[in-house]
Order: C-alpha cells, then sequence, then structure tokens
C-alpha cells in the first residue's frame, strides 16, 4: 500500500537584508516597510519594530527613522497571508510633455483616473509602472480629477517627489486649467478667495461645497482656497477661462466656477445636467468635462531651472470651441 501524496510544505520565510537605494531614500523605516511587506497590516509593521526585530545598519531603530543611501534594513521573517490575484492592469503609455531621469509629465486624457481606488481598479500611475516595469520608483507628485484632462507630474526619484511636492504646498508653483463655462463671466472679477469644505453627502458620495459666510456652523473646518481668473475668450452664453490656482483643495476650480454662478461645461457633480445633457446628445457629442490642465510651472528639482511646460487643448475641446465661434466670414 503505498503513501498518499502530500502537498509539499512551504519554504519557511527568511530574513531579508534590504539596501537602501535612492529611490527611497529620505523614507521613513515604516513606509517602506508597508511597501516591502506588501500586505503586511500595519499594527505588524510597528509591532517588529518596537520589538527590535527591524534593524538598520545592525542597529535599533525607530519608525520614524530615515533612511539614507546604502542603509542595510534587516527585516525578520513574515508570514503573511496570500491575497488574490490584483484585477490585471494593461500596460500604458501616456502622451509625454517632459522627461528626464528626475520627472515626466504626462498629457493625462479625460476619463482615466490618476491613480486605483473608490472603485476604480487601477489609473495612469498603476498602468505607467506596469508599462516601465524597470523603473525603481514612480510616484504621483499631485492629482488631477478623473474627469480633467492635462499636464500630470510624475517623480522617478524620491528626492523629485519631496521637492516638487514642497513647491505645491508653498504655493511656489503655477498650475493653471483651461475652463469653458456656461454664461458671461464679469472680467472685474479676477480673484476667488472662498473657503472649501469637504463632506460625504446623503448619497455616499464626496462632495465640496463653498463656504463663503465666517458665520456658516462649518466655517472653521473650511480650507481657504484661491483661484486667479482670466477671460480668454467669450461666446455667446459661454466664457473660455484660464483659472490658476494658489491652493490645490479637492475640485476647487469646479466648486469655485459654479459657487460665482458659472458651472463648467460638462462637469458631472457640480454643472448644469440638462445643458450638459444637450451637449452630449447634439451635433457635436461632446460629453466631457470642459477643465484641462493646460499650463504648468515648476522649479526642477535638480537643476534648480524654471520649467515652463503647455499641453494644448484636446481635440473635441477645440472642435467646441470653433462651433461656438461660429463660421469664419
Amino acid at each position: 500500500m503505498t503513501a498518499s501524496a502530500t502537498a509539499p510544505e512551504p519554504a519557511p520565510a527568511q530574513v531579508r537584508l534590504i539596501p537602501v537605494d535612492e529611490g527611497s531614500a529620505g523614507q521613513r523605516l515604516d513606509n517602506f516597510l508597508i511597501r516591502e511587506l506588501k500586505g503586511a497590516p500595519k499594527t505588524l509593521v510597528y509591532r517588529i519594530i518596537r520589538s527590535g526585530e527591524v534593524r538598520i545598519n545592525k542597529g535599533r531603530c525607530a519608525a520614524d527613522s530615515r533612511l539614507e543611501v546604502g542603509d542595510i534594513v534587516r527585516v525578520p521573517p513574515v508570514r503573511l497571508a496570500e491575497k488574490p490575484a490584483d484585477p490585471a492592469i494593461p500596460a500604458r503609455e501616456f502622451p509625454v510633455v517632459f522627461e528626464d531621469e528626475h520627472l515626466i509629465v504626462v498629457n493625462k486624457p479625460a476619463g482615466v483616473a490618476v491613480h486605483g481606488g473608490s472603485g476604480v481598479s487601477f489609473g495612469v500611475i498603476e498602468q505607467l509602472r506596469r508599462a516601465r516595469p524597470q523603473a525603481k520608483f514612480l510616484e504621483l507628485v499631485h492629482r488631477l480629477d478623473k474627469e480633467t484632462s492635462g499636464l500630470l507630474m510624475i517623480a522617478k526619484k524620491r528626492s523629485a517627489l519631496t521637492h516638487l511636492q514642497d513647491q505645491l504646498r508653498d504655493r511656489e508653483t503655477g498650475k493653471t486649467y483651461a475652463a469653458l463655462v456656461g454664461g458671461t463671466w464679469t472680467k472685474s472679477r479676477k480673484v476667488i478667495d472662498v473657503p472649501l469644505l469637504k463632506f460625504v453627502g446623503s448619497d455616499g458620495e464626496r462632495w465640496v461645497r463653498a463656504v463663503p459666510d465666517p458665520k456658516d456652523p462649518q466655517a472653521d473646518q473650511a480650507k481657504r482656497s484661491i483661484s486667479l481668473v482670466r477671460v480668454v475668450e467669450g461666446f455667446p452664453g459661454y466664457s473660455l477661462l484660464d483659472v490658476t490656482i494658489k491652493t490645490g483643495r479637492t475640485h476647487q476650480i469646479r466648486v469655485h466656477l459654479a459657487h460665482e454662478g458659472h458651472a463648467i461645461v460638462g462637469d458631472p457633480k457640480y454643472g448644469d445636467f440638462e445643458a450638459n445633457r444637450a451637449l452630449a446628445r447634439g451635433a457635436l457629442r461632446f460629453d466631457r468635462m470642459f477643465l484641462h490642465a493646460r499650463a504648468l510651472r515648476v522649479t526642477h528639482p535638480a537643476s534648480g531651472e524654471t520649467l515652463t511646460l503647455e499641453a494644448p487643448l484636446p481635440p473635441e475641446c477645440e472642435k467646441l470651441l470653433a462651433a461656438l465661434r461660429g463660421p469664419v466670414t
């Protein structure tokens, strides 16, 4: 009688000695481990740090220890439950406006999320990582709404990521958007300085509202938000605007313009539903939001030179503007 075959025991987890490369330099130890130990609960990560099982260059360390190039991180054996396979992520490159060894700036199409989450399996960053498996580091510097097209920065080094995000936080960048709105914008209305508040609606959706009244019960929770507006061109019933944001709040331009009574054409959340439907079903079949991150000015994270980048309006937006201008006489 032969013994029944049994599945082999899985190999025991081993101590790992991980060298820190340039892509991880400056990162906190806890964040480094969360990335290395994919699927590990954060409670486990902090427990093995506190217990002294994690070492940097053979020395004890804390969760907020900063890593340097050449450090050796000792990671103890950790057995993780197997996770179900992630949905297949297609490799995809996006139109590149600028690229060097520190930074990529792409022209994101409308309708594509910048990252997965909230019911979206994947976005620009996941598809770009799949398209560039050799890249050691690719991280979003900032975000664009799924419905918004235009310039999107992606760092190729951690040093570039922190440098560019510091610029954004300190309002040292110039991010200008083209927005087509309903109605005639008053040219003298050049600055919108109205606080914004994020909240979850009764529908379970995340929303943002303007809080212009300091006596509003939630005024202390709203964040100051500043948008600079310039009229580029006027049309019967519409205005093409350049909007430069001095703060980067969620849905800032969309809510600021709607608060002024001039919602962005095609905005499915804060716009004019009937007008949007008429455009989508009309001859032009314009069924996107007319908001495009068209210009960007930043200081290069390594050279210090000023980068001024532009992305032309997408063809469907140009086609709509041509229709609004009417036939050339």
